[in-house]
């Protein structure tokens, strides 16, 4: 079986060949790059099956890059996962908007980075037309399952392939309370205890965004208590 291939696009030589060798070491193929200029031409090459971006890059920043890739033809579904020292919400966010699939904090362990690739991959390796119906409805929502669109009484809008997975889960779910910590391990695939709950509120933001007609009092997706979000049937 070929090996999955990756791209570690990060400005620090350190921790580009501090994933390179552990990637290596899982039987991954991976290429590095230290600025977005040169990690857009080595993916346009060698189109990767899953690209690793340190937000901070010089030049043209990584949330810049991850929008590049997802706008390049035979790229715009690669899983991308992001590298961040920053703590900013406002910073995930607008990785999320762009199409960016997960984030992990700087200084991180190396096997939760592994951990996390593995899911990303299995979960990028499952065509979304393989599995779900042409469409989901709700009495409110209905989601074109094969152009990731989502509509409202209201408006129509576009999403990321991680916002579709996740509204998916949600409407084909319509009336159940889903906790932070399920979606994690039902949508991204992570095992309990790895990943963090932001990562679920900061998709649910982006896509409040898109679809409520006040985000700060939401409609469509409402959280319950302390409990998780639903969706009304």
């Amino acid at each position: 079986m070929e090996s999955k291939k990756i791209l570690v696009v990060d400005d620090n030589p350190e921790i580009r060949s501090l994933c390179k060798r552990s990637l290596v070491g899982e039987g991954f193929a991976v290429s590095a790059a230290g600025d977005a200029s040169e990690a857009l031409q080595q993916a346009q090459h060698d189109h990767p099956d899953l690209v690793i971006i340190d937000v901070g890059l010089p030049g043209m920043s990584g949330i810049d890059l991850c929008a590049r890739l997802r706008s390049s033809p035979g790229l715009s579904g690669v899983p991308i996962l992001f590298l961040t020292g920053k703590q900013d919400i406002a910073d995930k966010a607008a990785g999320f908007a762009v199409g960016a699939d997960d984030y992990l904090t700087k200084p991180f362990d190396i096997r939760e980075l592994l951990m996390r690739v593995r899911a990303l991959l299995r979960r990028a390796s499952l065509p979304p037309e393989q599995y779900v119906p042409a469409q989901v409805t709700t009495q409110e929502l209905r989601l074109e399952c094969h152009q990731y669109f989502l509509s409202t009484p209201e408006r129509t809008v576009s999403l990321t392939r991680v916002e579709f997975d996740l509204m998916y889960y949600l409407m084909s779910r319509a009336g159940t309370v889903h906790s932070a910590d399920k979606l994690l391990q039902e949508v991204w695939g992570y095992p309990p205890g790895l990943g963090s709950g932001a990562l679920v509120r900061t998709h649910i933001k982006n896509i409040r965004k898109k679809i409520e007609p006040d985000p700060s009092a939401p409609r469509y997706i409402r959280n319950v208590g302390r409990h998780g979000y639903v969706v009304d049937k």
